[in-house]
């Protein structure tokens, strides 16, 4: 996965060599890696109900989805758990100034992204994609939402679903590390080696990637994975909130450090749509980070420690 590339077997070797339990699955569209102290069992019961619980609240693919039902433009009343991730979201794309935004979904679907990542149709012909109705337009009044056309909370609520699985495997093991994709999150009190590398679903990457010691979180964005054919041409997800489209910008994959997994990925995914400003962004806003330039070339900002060679 991005950001830590050891999964299934040779997680489960690594994780063994340190005197530690681990597991690997998919949910939410994506692996799933759970490395644990101890009570394994338990501790991926509790992760598996975070999860359920997100995915059904949350996901724009499943019918059934709580925020699939939201009537559009009128008050409704929801869950503790929906308006926690929309208040996140809103908050997210507020304090980035719109570089991120929960209400990019429109966009995706016109884009193609209408299903689940695996089940696009790829090469189908590229139609007019319409522009984000914005952020703004998501009001919320504690429990209860008036929702907008095109919520989508792709750049917030799997950040947010990491730090609550961490907590939860946290809490009946002494020690936890939770990666959902690109976002990891961590519970207890210790460090844990990580992989960062740049990932491509679909050309070859010259990055031997970094170990690094993580406490904390830890959020991977680029626009190499989760690429597809549409029309002849590759899109990828990460959209410019303020065009619909996606990202042009020099960075193929920026990794952010922060104390919480949501908020290293609104920032590493508002760095990725900001641009070349990007590295000025994120160190006047404190951040450690490593960036991926397209031609291959890592700048660092912050404390991130300095490259070494795999």
């Amino acid at each position: 996965m991005r950001g830590m590339t050891t999964r299934g077997e040779r997680q489960a070797a690594a994780a063994a060599e340190q005197g530690l339990r681990s597991a690997a699955w998919r949910a939410l569209g994506t692996g799933v890696q759970l490395v644990v102290t101890d009570h394994l069992d338990e501790a991926r019961a509790a992760v598996e109900q975070v999860l359920a619980d997100v995915d059904l609240a949350a996901s724009r693919f499943r019918e059934d989805s709580e925020i699939s039902r939201l009537p559009i433009g009128e008050w409704a009343t929801v869950s503790p758990l929906l308006a926690r991730l929309l208040t996140i979201a809103r908050d997210a794309a507020e304090w980035t100034g719109g570089l991120v935004d929960p209400t990019v979904g429109t966009s995706l679907r016109d884009l193609g992204y209408d299903r689940t990542y695996t089940a696009i149709v790829q090469g189908t012909p590229l139609t007019v994609v319409r522009r984000p109705v914005g952020w703004r337009a998501l009001e919320i009044d504690g429990d209860r939402v008036r929702a907008p056309e095109g919520l989508d909370l792709g750049a917030t609520a799997k950040g947010v679903a990491a730090d609550l699985c961490a907590a939860a495997a946290g809490a009946v093991s002494t020690a936890a590390l939770v990666g959902l994709g690109g976002d990891i999150a961590t519970a207890g009190d210790r460090s844990w080696p990580v992989l960062v590398r740049d990932t491509s679903d679909f050309d070859e990457v010259d990055d031997d990637g970094q170990v690094v010691d993580l406490t904390g979180a830890l959020a991977t964005s680029g626009t190499r994975a989760r690429q597809w054919n549409r029309g002849g041409r590759l899109v990828h997800h990460l959209l410019d909130p303020r065009t619909g489209l996606p990202t042009q910008g020099p960075w193929r994959t920026i990794s952010v450090v922060a104390a919480t997994c949501a908020l290293a990925n609104t920032a590493s995914t508002a760095a990725i749509v900001a641009g070349e400003p990007a590295e000025r962004w994120l160190r006047e806003r404190g951040f450690s980070a490593r960036l991926v330039h397209d031609d291959g070339t890592i700048t660092t900002v912050g404390d991130w420690p300095a490259e070494e060679t795999l």
